[in-house]
């Protein structure tokens, strides 16, 4: 029985890790910014953490609403239609462009609630220029992502790893140079941070699109765009797919942005330790969010085929993949809960031992929770996907809202500011809302799928 979905297993992993290493990147990147943030004091670790929780809410939008794109182009290769795939990149890139300044625009306008959420007033003194620059850093980013997205579609999931990786390292590097003030240049802290941010991200948009012109099957794709020929019903059906898409993404990511604006109420340790274990469980999410791109191309794929039986063998064969996969990290975080907080702080500073100390201790019962929410959050994020392929979208918009706002939220904010719990009661609240999310998610998998075969 087994042998059925497993034997899927190898072109699964092969369509899935350059997503998973290129998503790694951009996690390592966080990484490495809060490691060498770290090294400056707890203060400016939770500044990064305060500035980057605005700017993810955007982010999720952003992202959210371009793999629109991805289903649209993988169901035209499917059915061998060259002009369709190119008309969703087109209207793509201008729609993706527009939300993109549009955010920024947003982000710049609501900068001052950060002196209304009871945060620490020395972090919100350093978040503010931090969140400039990065917040206008979402223009390319949401740009690339256009590009990224349809790259996917034709399940060419390698170019957009390539662009990552160039752009990640150049942001370490810069970030070594400017945070530090490195080989003689201006030591500018977490500005420093945003800076390289900003560079790396209009360097990757650049990358990419150079990368597909000079690929030989992607130019009739890529290049002869008319952008004064836009197509008001191809606009409607990218917008019908991606804001409901953008909504899921800002559901799971607002949750998670809650839980650091709850730690922050806490004290600027525990906003700290919530900033390891959510960076930390960033990297283990990057495996199922690669795998729910996986998902999203070969639903696709065989929807445009008309294959259902097949697309449900296939689906629930990246399903059973990613349970196996989560339940290897979640061992992981258990075994490493007290080890890993340490890389994040510099444990021989003797003037901010106590703190540190404080933060090893917190991240650790944080850590402890989320390995037992890695099950959870990798398979709600490959059905999401699933789910994506089939361009059904509004029912599971409504799946998640339900699942981290009515029944994660209220539980986190109890535990977290109601109970001893405190930080750990935050994170049961998010264990809790990401398990729903991934029950009601197979079941509506489960439902969509039986229709389809037997209508």
């Amino acid at each position: 029985m087994f042998q059925q979905y497993t034997k899927e297993f190898r072109y699964n992993i092969r369509l899935s890790v350059p997503v998973i290493l290129g998503m790694l990147g951009h996690t390592f990147v966080a990484l490495a910014d809060n490691i060498m943030v770290g090294q400056l004091g707890t203060a400016e670790l939770a500044a990064v953490s305060l500035g980057n929780s605005f700017v993810f809410i955007a982010m999720s939008l952003g992202i959210g609403f371009s793999t629109a794109i991805t289903p649209l182009v993988a169901e035209a290769d499917g059915g061998g239609n060259k002009a369709d795939a190119k008309n969703a990149l087109k209207h793509g890139l201008v729609l993706c462009t527009v939300l993109g300044l549009t955010l920024f625009g947003i982000i710049l306008l609501l900068k001052p609630i950060m002196y209304l959420m009871k945060q620490p007033p020395e972090v919100v003194t350093l978040a503010m220029p931090y969140l400039d620059l990065v917040a206008f850093s979402l223009v390319p980013l949401i740009v690339f992502q256009a590009f990224k997205q349809f790259s996917e579609g034709l399940s060419q999931t390698k170019y957009p790893m390539y662009a990552t990786v160039i752009a990640n390292v150049v942001n370490i590097v810069l970030n070594y140079l400017l945070i530090f003030g490195s080989f003689g240049f201006p030591k500018l802290g977490i500005v420093g941070a945003a800076i390289g941010t900003l560079v790396s991200r209009c360097l990757m948009v650049l990358y990419i699109w150079y990368l597909l012109k000079r690929k030989k099957k992607f130019q009739d794709y890529v290049t002869g765009f008319n952008f004064g020929q836009i197509e008001k019903k191809v606009i409607r059906k990218i917008m019908g797919l991606g804001f409901p898409s953008a909504l899921q993404m800002l559901f799971e990511v607002a949750i998670f942005t809650a839980a650091v604006w709850l730690s922050g109420v806490l004290g600027k340790n525990a906003q700290a330790a919530n900033q390891i274990a959510l960076n930390l469980s960033s990297m283990t999410f990057m495996f199922g969010t690669g795998l729910g791109v996986a998902a999203m191309i070969r639903v696709g794929n065989q929807k445009g085929l008309r294959n259902f039986q097949e697309l449900r063998r296939i689906a629930r064969s990246i399903f059973l993949l990613t349970l196996i996969i989560e339940i290897g990290f979640a061992i992981l975080f258990l075994w490493g809960r007290h080890w890993f907080p340490t890389i994040y702080l510099d444990v021989d500073d003797v003037r901010n031992m106590a703190d540190n100390t404080e933060v090893i201790l917190v991240a650790a019962q944080l850590l402890l929770v989320a390995a037992f929410f890695q099950i959870s959050d990798g398979i709600q994020v490959v059905v999401l996907g699933a789910l994506r392929g089939l361009q059904d979208v509004k029912v599971p918009t409504l799946i998640t809202f339900i699942a981290y706002w009515v029944i994660g939220f209220p539980i986190s904010f109890y535990c977290g500011l109601y109970t001893d719990l405190k930080s750990a009661g935050i994170w049961i609240g998010l264990l809790t809302g990401l398990s729903a999310s991934a029950i009601m998610l197979y079941l509506r998998f489960n439902y969509l799928t039986k229709k389809l075969i037997v209508d």
